[in-house]
């Protein structure tokens, strides 16, 4: 703003509150002295933003956590990381991927789950899964054995088996009549039988000519 006098209370006690910020121990630029001439004629155009105060011709004397010609950026202390912009003292705009009051955290959209770390590769969020554990936020189970017949891998080692099918790997067919004289359950109620049997449960025999 541009300070037409000093005749404002409110003006002088803002000027000097902030000679208390330079002449303490600040972590804000420090732009002017504290013996600094104030012109209460002075002019500044562009006017100073964020709360400056016009001292000198074209000259602002920026608040706390501002800095620039016309106090116009903010700044953030320590910086903010990983590319991101300070948005207003203290308060930084992170990167995709990235996360916390200045940008030092690396963040995954949705999290990791089941245990996985996110971590940067080649500037990138990735969840780094444990090994019996995959998917792109680690949500996908890994069943080293496989899930066959239409079985559903739902934790590591752990397949769900549609009805019919039973064992770790859904591999064992169920026949809710058991396969008699030898006969063998190959899927849900269909038995294969062993010569000379023959049948849904291969219990009829076969007569021979």
């Amino acid at each position: 703003m541009v300070v037409a006098g000093l005749g404002s209370p409110v003006l002088l006690a803002s000027l000097l509150a902030l000679v208390g910020v330079c002449s303490a121990r600040s972590d804000a630029p420090r732009g002017v002295a504290v013996g600094f001439v104030f012109d209460p004629k002075a002019k500044c155009d562009p006017p100073c933003e964020h709360g400056g105060v016009c001292i000198r011709n074209n000259t602002c004397f920026c608040s706390r956590g501002y800095e620039g010609e016309t106090c116009q950026y903010a700044n953030c202390y320590p910086k903010c990381k990983n590319g991101g912009a300070c948005l207003r003292p203290g308060k930084c705009r992170c990167r995709p991927g990235y996360g916390g009051r200045y940008c030092h955290k690396v963040t995954c959209d949705g999290g990791c789950w089941n245990g996985g770390d996110c971590i940067a590769v080649n500037g990138v969020a990735k969840c780094i899964c444990p090994s019996s554990w995959t998917g792109s936020k680690c949500q996908e189970a890994i069943c080293p054995q496989g899930c066959r017949n239409g079985g559903i891998c739902v934790a590591p080692g752990i397949c769900s088996c549609p009805e019919g099918w039973l064992g770790g790997a859904c591999h064992t067919a169920v026949c809710s009549k058991p396969c008699l004289n030898g006969g063998k359950c190959i899927s849900p109620d269909k038995c294969r039988c062993r010569p000379p049997f023959s049948g849904p449960q291969c219990e009829e025999r076969k007569k021979s000519h």
